[in-house]
């Protein structure tokens, strides 16, 4: 049965590869609708999600988000789909690293960096284009799939272009590995931790948040400067990558100081333009 659903699977990515922008994006309006208004995809979630972190808004005001929310899941569904086939030419048309310089003095002091970004903006595309900008090995992190034929189609197509996967199930073991090859380990910080004992609290989007420990642990224990990988969509199916410092020298810094600081970061982010960001997640599931 997994190998019927790999084969329809990659149906669909001939289907979209052969499939100009223009189209795709009619489909994912589409899709929108009948995950936003027909299925309503984790609107509950969504909902309380919203409205935990921004009280004052309206009714009307959250609606709006909302259908923001489920046009920007449909949308990174079929662009991570189109990514499948796309070549390095479009891949840099449409997502940006501004400012690549930023990291050109760690690359000469032999230093690996940490980039941590969050669910936002499309963070996929992010990942694929880090191989053309930077002068880093690119290490990046992904979750195995439970259908192998799948899994192993998407580890080789995602590391074409010369990003290194790896398991998140042995990110320790992935760190050990890369620690001396002047690597960029691209993470994404925003989820909620598996393991609540070792999660730092903070208040996070007017809540009461559990924070992933595991950039600054990795930060701190191999001596690595940490940025903060700002994406913005700038418009439809065309995103911007910029970085910032989040800390220069871990081992200064105290403990939970480097997450406070990310988290800070991708909040303005989020408060600044809500719909971008993945609501439709349990963040909140873990409770103080």
């Amino acid at each position: 049965m997994n190998f019927v659903v790999y084969i329809v699977f990659r149906l669909f990515v001939l289907l979209f590869a052969i499939t100009p922008f223009p189209i795709i994006y009619i489909f994912s309006s589409f899709l929108s609708f009948i995950i936003g208004r027909i299925f309503e995809y984790r609107h509950s979630v969504i909902y309380e999600n919203l409205t935990n972190a921004f009280p004052n808004k309206t009714e009307k005001e959250k609606k709006k988000i909302i259908t923001k929310v489920y046009l920007n899941i449909s949308d990174l569904i079929v662009e991570s789909i189109k990514s499948f086939t796309m070549s390095e030419k479009q891949i840099k048309k449409h997502e940006v690293v501004l400012n690549p310089e930023f990291l050109d003095s760690y690359f000469k002091n032999n230093q690996g960096v940490i980039g941590v970004s969050g669910h936002y903006a499309n963070w996929e595309w992010a990942a694929l284009t880090s191989s053309f900008y930077i002068k880093h090995c690119p290490v990046g992190f992904y979750k195995p799939l439970s259908n192998k034929y799948i899994d192993k189609y998407l580890k080789n197509n995602r590391s074409r272009f010369g990003m290194h996967l790896c398991s998140i199930y042995v990110t320790a073991l992935s760190f050990e590995n890369y620690k001396d090859k002047n690597a960029f380990f691209a993470m994404v910080g925003d989820q909620s931790p598996s393991n609540v004992t070792k999660a730092y609290w903070m208040n996070f989007l007017n809540q009461e948040t559990a924070c992933l420990h595991g950039p600054e642990k990795y930060a701190k224990k191999y001596n690595l400067p940490i940025v903060f990988v700002d994406i913005q969509r700038v418009k439809r199916g065309f995103y911007s990558v910029e970085l910032s410092k989040i800390v220069d020298e871990p081992l200064k810094a105290p403990d939970s100081e480097i997450t406070k600081i990310y988290m800070q970061k991708l909040e303005k982010v989020i408060i600044n333009k809500p719909e971008d960001w993945l609501w439709s997640h349990r963040r909140w599931k873990i409770k103080p």
